[in-house]
Formats: C-alpha cells, structure tokens, sequence
C-alpha cells in the first residue's frame, strides 16, 4: 500500500517532467519503447538510476514544451473548477478536478504527439532524400567496400580494420558505432573520393535491416564477426538474426565472405564459398605462441616459411582471431610485414570494451559494453586464464533475449562458475535469480553479493576493492528495462 501511494504521489513530483524527458531521451524517441516503459513503472522517482538526463537541445525544448502543456491542462482545471464552484456546477467540478489529476499521466502521452508529427512529416522524408542520395554515393564509388555485420564484435572489427590497413593505404571507416542507414548516409557525405577503402558498421535491429543496408552501400567484401541471441525482442529467434546477418553474404553470393568460426551459432548458415577465420588462423595463415595478459596479446602468424610476430594491446584469446583475419587482410591489399606489424601494435582496447584500468592498486577490466552471450564466453574465459590474488566478476545480465532470457542467464550462471571468482557480483533485476540458479547448479562455492543500487556500488568501487584485486565487470543494464 506504502509503495502504491509513493508511486501516485511521485507523478506531482517537481522532478517528473524532467524523468518523462529522460525516458524519451534514453528510448531514443521511440514513443512504442517510451510508453511501455511508462506503463511499467511503478515509482517515478527511481527511474534515473543509472544516468541523468543530457541536456542536448532536443531535451531542453521537450522539457519546455512540457511545462507549458503542463501549465495549460492545470491553468484548464482550475478554471473548470472555479466556474463550476461559481456556478455550482457538480458536473464542471468533477471535470476539472479529473484534468488536474490526470494531468501527469495525460502529459506522459502527448509528449507522443510532437514526435510522431515531426517524423512523419519532417524528419522521415529528410531522412529518406538522404539514404536514397547515398545509395548513388557508394554505387560511383569503384573500390572496396567492407561490410562488418555480426550480433557482437562489429565495431572491434572496424576499428582494427580500420587502424591496421591506414598504414598503407587510405581509408574511411563508420564513426563509432553509428551502424544504420542514416549513419551510413551521413558518411557518404563526407567521402572525399580519394579512399581506397570504406570500412561499413551494420548494425541489427530487427528482420530485413542488414539485407537493407547491403542493397544501399553494396560493398564488394563482408566480415562477420559472430551470431548470438541479441535484439531477440524484434527478432523473436536467433535463427531469424541469423538469417538477417547473413543477408550480407547472401547479397554478395559468398564470394569474399570472412565469417568467425568461434562463434557456434554461425555453424547452420556456413557455406563452402565461405572463408573462416578464428583463433587459429586465417586466410591460410596459422596462429602460434599465443600470449595473453594484461598488457595485451601477442602471437605468430605463420604460412610456409613466412612469419610475422605480432603484438596488440587488445587483451583476450577471442581477439585473436580477428587480429590474424585484419592482418592478412592487410597483406592481401598490399601493406608491408612492417607495415602490418605497426598498424597491429598501435590497436588498443575501445572504451567499455575489455579495456584495462587500475584502480587503487586493483586491475579492472571494463567490458560494460558487451551485451551478449559469447561476449560474457570471452570474457570468463580471460577471468579463468588470468592471474590474481582475488578475482571478482561484476555483471547486471543481458537484455533484449527475448523467449530465451531464462536459458541464456541460467548459462551465463554457469559460464561465470567454470571461472572461478572468489565474489560474483549481480546488479539485481529480473534476470538475477536465473543466474544465480546457473551459479547453484554448477556448483560455484565463492560469495554472491546482490546490488539494488548499481550506481552507488560503481560510484563507491574504490571503497570495494583491495589492491591486486582483478575486477571484470561486463555489460550495462539501462534504466527501460526491468
């Protein structure tokens, strides 16, 4: 009962205009996604618990927009309810106190109402001039074009691609992870016609978006880095992620097609056409004395009689696949063993990805970024193979598994067992008891701590940790979802 009546009084809250602009805010303006998230909530002041509001332009002006919507309905009210006293009218009274009350919840929906308005008939037309003018872009253009598609590592891919071969020849990449059509429009507006090589993030959202993609850049070569359940809310299955990732190898009919071979889901959609790569090697060249630390990884390339020794600052077996792939790539297009060895000690961990940091004497790995199941694989294999007095394993779980949420945190329970962290902590939301029961079931016997309130723990880490200590925390949980 205590709880129902916080959560009605915290729709009068003066700080609730500014959560309803947070939630739209970190929905990306999705007013489906927005309104879910609404519905589901309970108490309106534990919404930003992770984050704050960015006060870009768009926000401010919502913002705005929203207190004068606010002031109008309750303005209306009170007039209702004035006249209506003055007139002694029941009926005007009731009306206008039933406005004021729901004011909060009727200004929750017509902050739908600009933005529905503005994509129809501005931003989607804008928008759609812009991906149809870009497709005559990447159609002129005569050189090589590399799609990297996958369910993870896409822009690890990209950026290594990206760094190595810059040491011979010119080349453009997608910016961070801008991985849609708009993006990719943007980016073709800014080829100046001199790059030997674009480098093109497809991002996966839902059926048909990489099958989308492939028929506006048309590229001449196809990376993919890996299939795991991810985005299964539009999916459904992972058979379906698979089929849309694959669209890419599909469009350019196999040839020139690199797919990870690490990565066990990608085994029902492989073709004799296509070119593997892993740990082991690729294109032919062999992988050997592989070493993994802290400070980066390191391995031989070898084919016949040629070797090349090569060291990253990447930390993590599961990245050597794509180190060997981007480097015999490389000497295909033409770079030097020199030029390739340079390029591969100049890739260093991306922020939120496996990137290591010390912290009060304690090595912690960062790899909030990952959100899927062969991400949280890598990451314990690289907790079990490294050495620490005191080893503890941070996760909040992962989001958008769909029908398989259950199965894939009961294996993510597992996984971070057969590593062996002497403390496992579990940001607690609905996923948390499936891990623990993969935690129990495989027998883990180090502590289990449950955090309610994450943004406290990373605030306060220092406070957590003792010097040596090595911390792996992967994955983020946002604030949308329960």
């Amino acid at each position: 009962m205590k709880a129902t009546i916080k959560g009605l009084i915290s729709l009068y809250r003066p700080g609730y205009l500014r959560t309803l602009v947070y939630m739209l805010q970190n929905t990306e303006y999705q007013s489906g996604a927005y309104l879910k998230w609404f519905w589901r909530t309970k108490d309106f002041t534990t919404v930003m618990r992770r984050r704050t509001l960015q006060p870009t332009k768009a926000a401010r002006l919502l913002l705005l927009a929203l207190a004068i919507v606010s002031g109008i309905q309750i303005a209306v009210a009170l007039c209702l309810i004035y006249m209506g006293i003055w007139h002694h009218l029941v009926g005007g009274v009731a009306f206008g106190a039933a406005i004021f009350v729901a004011c909060p919840v009727l200004t929750a929906h017509l902050a739908v109402i600009p933005l529905l308005l503005g994509r129809w008939f501005i931003t989607e037309p804008a928008r759609q001039r812009l991906i149809e003018q870009s497709k005559h872009i990447f159609a002129e253009y005569d050189g090589v074009k590399i799609a990297v598609a996958g369910s993870y590592g896409k822009t690890t891919m990209k950026e290594l691609l990206n760094t190595v071969l810059a040491e011979g020849i010119e080349v453009a990449a997608t910016p961070a992870n801008k991985n849609v059509s708009i993006s990719h429009a943007n980016f073709a507006k800014k080829l100046t016609g001199d790059e030997e090589v674009l480098i093109i993030e497809y991002g996966e959202g839902g059926p048909g978006d990489v099958a989308r993609f492939a028929q506006i850049t048309q590229p001449t070569h196809a990376i993919i880095t890996g299939l795991a359940p991810a985005h299964l809310d539009r999916y459904k299955t992972l058979q379906a992620a698979g089929e849309d990732i694959f669209a890419v190898a599909d469009y350019l009919q196999g040839r020139q097609v690199y797919v990870n071979d690490e990565s066990p889901s990608v085994k029902p959609f492989l073709k004799k056409s296509y070119q593997l790569f892993d740990a082991r090697g690729a294109l032919g060249w062999k992988t050997e004395k592989i070493k993994v630390d802290l400070r980066g990884t390191g391995f031989t390339l070898k084919k016949g009689k040629r070797t090349l020794k090569l060291q990253s600052g990447l930390i993590g077996h599961h990245q050597v696949g794509y180190l060997a792939l981007v480097a015999a790539l490389a000497l295909e297009f033409g770079l030097t063993d020199k030029q390739v060895q340079a390029g591969i000690a100049k890739t260093t961990p991306f922020e939120h990805r496996m990137q290591p940091y010390r912290l009060s004497g304690a090595w912690i790995i960062d790899d909030t970024y990952n959100g899927n199941l062969e991400g949280i694989r890598a990451g314990t294999q690289l907790l079990r193979e490294l050495k620490a007095p005191r080893k503890i394993y941070v996760t909040p779980g992962l989001v958008d598994q769909g029908s398989d949420v259950e199965r894939v945190h009961h294996e993510v329970g597992k996984l971070i067992a057969g590593a062996k962290p002497d403390m496992v902590v579990l940001m607690k939301n609905s996923v948390t008891p499936s891990i623990e029961q993969g935690l129990r079931d495989a027998k883990y016997r180090g502590e289990i701590r449950i955090e309610t309130n994450p943004l406290d723990f990373y605030t306060n880490l220092t406070h957590f940790i003792a010097a040596n200590d090595l911390v792996l925390m992967q994955n983020d949980w946002p604030d949308n979802y329960a």
